[in-house]
């Protein structure tokens, strides 16, 4: 019988299997979780075949090195990044068989954060809530991966897309966050409320896969004390007592004690997700409508 498996050879800085995540369960305080760049993770699932909530790989930074135990169709995108397959270069952004026993290896990111990689068959780890996406913060789904350990695959589904490249956004240069206001706006003065769509930020070193973190001008609270627990959504800015924003990313806490200051628009969330520290980022008011 064909072993759909593949070894991980090195498992690099923080590589996690992701899928859509876990919607829906928040009133039992599990967080969404899934991919962070969700636009790149169904892109690889695409190109080689798989439907579009199949589990892959999200690296971060550092990238990874695979051996396939039998022959699979992979495609690697997201942050750009050198790929090889037995030492020999290969297409990023397109399907690319690799033989059984042959590495495959994913590069570190030239820019951006997180590269995903995605195998025929898809990632086949034991589903929990229906996802097998890891979740840094409750510690549900498949811990992250270590060198040597083994990943089971599915079998191959409809045949992988024939393309040269597939094109994709290049990570920001500059981070625009379009942002609804609320719901706790009026907890800040009224100068932290216009400093905060007016003023530049750049992305924090202390960001991971819970929240953005920016550093710039503190936002002052006009209210003392403490704001009871209440429920957060994707994409809510929360600021803590330091006044410097966090933006809520797919492994957020589903309630927290600090106001929301506005919440920020879920389609440039996978432009923050390949954010790298340093990147210049400011938020832009829009009104709900």
């Amino acid at each position: 019988m064909t072993d759909r498996a593949v070894t991980v050879v090195r498992a690099g800085p923080l590589t996690t299997v992701q899928d859509r995540g876990r919607p829906g369960h928040a009133h039992l305080g599990v967080p969404r979780s899934g991919a962070l760049d969700a636009p790149a993770a169904a892109l690889v699932n695409r190109l080689v075949g798989n439907p579009p909530g199949a589990a892959v790989l999200e690296t971060t930074l550092g990238g990874c090195a695979l051996r396939p135990r039998s022959a699979v169709t992979v495609a690697v995108a997201g942050a750009p990044c050198a790929v090889s397959v037995a030492g020999r270069p290969v297409p990023w952004g397109a399907p690319v068989d690799v033989p059984a026993g042959a590495l495959l290896n994913v590069g570190a990111a030239d820019s951006g954060v997180r590269t995903y990689v995605g195998v025929s068959g898809g990632v086949v780890t034991e589903p929990v809530l229906g996802s097998r996406s890891t979740d840094l913060l409750s510690g549900l789904g498949p811990p992250p991966l270590a060198d040597g350990t083994v990943l089971p695959l599915g079998r191959p589904g409809d045949p992988h897309a024939r393309v040269d490249v597939a094109p994709q956004p290049a990570p920001p240069a500059e981070l625009v966050l379009r942002v609804t206001p609320g719901p706790r706006q009026n907890w800040f003065t009224r100068e932290a409320v216009r400093t905060f769509t007016s003023r530049p930020y750049r992305v924090s070193s202390a960001s991971n896969r819970i929240g953005l973190r920016l550093d710039g001008p503190a936002l002052l609270r006009a209210r003392s004390g403490e704001l009871p627990p209440e429920g957060m959504v994707l994409g809510a800015v929360q600021v803590p007592p330091d006044g410097g924003p966090v933006v809520f990313l797919a492994d957020h806490p589903t309630t927290g004690g600090y106001p929301v200051i506005g919440v920020v628009c879920s389609a440039d969330l996978p432009a923050a997700a390949q954010a790298r520290p340093g990147t210049p980022a400011r938020f832009v008011s829009v009104r709900r409508r």
